[in-house]
């Protein structure tokens, strides 16, 4: 698929035109996910807004503010700096590899707070391709023009992935292929990568950390560690089929009361929902999703732009790619790797990343010409 780039904004707009232009549906569906979020980790901590649901809440006000704050700032000036907020992004992940904070070095420690660079660095992949394709025409039959938006996206893959953090690096890796492929991405360049990817898997297995290793053996018959790599996902199956069709209800979660799920505030946040509110809530959650990501990429089919029906894709992408990592992580459908639930796991960098997504979106919707 190749679009023509056409990039024209209106120059001038009161701020009450600019609030009326925002998509308030969408707004709407992501304050929801912010409530079942709040409400999820209150129940996670038995009935306590500490340690995790009052943070949560601050974040999400937070993150509120953040989406009008890039809504109302024209897009040509955030697009300028793509570039260099991308290389901005390649330099922390560089720095964190040896400076990093934690026990795997995925954080940068600013006292005040704790960033995770791989998670912006999503985004930045996202505003850089989008330039790009830009700035450069689409060439289908150039094997190099294609070459080179691989590679940038293979260089953030491949320093995530030593952190190590193979469930964010392949995150990214799926991201940035989607928005080449939906560029133009000629066939037989597909092709190749497959192969490539294919031949590479003896090489990239070698590659892994024995946890890495044990983690996808684990994934593949939980049982043969049953206390151990394989716990977390055995008690989250439990809880999720405990709950039944219409859930054990709210705060009433024996698995979360007997302490029997690991992580339950932030990647398995979504088997509390699925034990409490069962079969129901948890159609209810996805819907929620569904919609979001349908109103984000309504917006596509209302761009002439190439360069904003990239990013609003991108964005679209990142939050099916959060969501389907999430849930199938969960269910066991995928091995664990580290996918939080946009807007209801307890997460810092995350939570940003999805509200500065949400951010531009809006943002090339208010500046849109009619």
């Amino acid at each position: 698929m190749v679009f023509k780039q056409k990039i024209r904004f209106h120059e001038e707009i009161t701020f009450t035109q600019k609030l009326l232009r925002f998509d308030w549906f969408l707004l709407f569906f992501i304050f929801l996910l912010c409530v079942i979020g709040v409400g999820t980790l209150f129940s996670a901590a038995n009935g306590s807004l500490y340690p995790w649901a009052l943070k949560h809440f601050y974040r999400c006000c937070f993150g509120f503010l953040l989406i009008f704050l890039i809504g109302f700032t024209n897009p040509k000036l955030i697009f300028k700096y793509s570039y260099l907020v991308f290389a901005c992004c390649i330099l922390s992940l560089v720095y964190v590899e040896f400076f990093g904070a934690g026990d795997v070095k995925r954080w940068i420690d600013l006292k005040f707070l704790y960033i995770q660079p791989s998670e912006l660095t999503k985004i930045a992949l996202i505003l850089f391709l989008a330039k790009y394709f830009s700035d450069f025409p689409v060439k289908q039959n150039s094997f190099i023009y294609y070459i080179i938006p691989f590679v940038v996206v293979l260089i953030p893959t491949l320093l995530v992935m030593n952190q190590p953090d193979l469930g964010t690096g392949f995150m990214i890796f799926l991201l940035g292929i989607s928005l080449i492929f939906i560029v133009g991405l000629p066939w037989k360049v597909v092709f190749s990568i497959l192969i490539v990817s294919l031949a590479s898997v003896p090489i990239l297995w070698q590659q892994l950390y024995e946890y890495q290793k044990h983690r996808i053996i684990v994934f593949l018959n939980p049982q043969i560690d049953a206390l151990g790599s394989g716990y977390q996902i055995m008690q989250s199956k439990i809880a999720i089929g405990s709950g039944g069709f219409m859930g054990k209800g709210y705060l009433l979660g024996t698995q979360n009361k007997l302490e029997y799920l690991p992580e339950k505030h932030t990647d398995f946040a979504f088997t509390l929902i699925a034990e409490e509110m069962g079969f129901i809530g948890s159609i209810v959650v996805l819907l929620l999703f569904f919609l979001l990501i349908v109103f984000i990429y309504k917006n596509f089919f209302e761009e002439s732009s190439l360069s904003n029906k990239i990013i609003i894709s991108g964005v679209a992408i990142l939050f099916f790619l959060y969501v389907s990592l999430n849930i199938g992580m969960v269910s066991g459908l995928v091995p664990v790797v580290g996918a939080p639930l946009p807007f209801i796991s307890h997460g810092g960098t995350s939570l940003l990343t999805v509200f500065c997504g949400i951010g531009l979106v809006q943002s090339i919707r208010v500046y849109r010409n009619n």
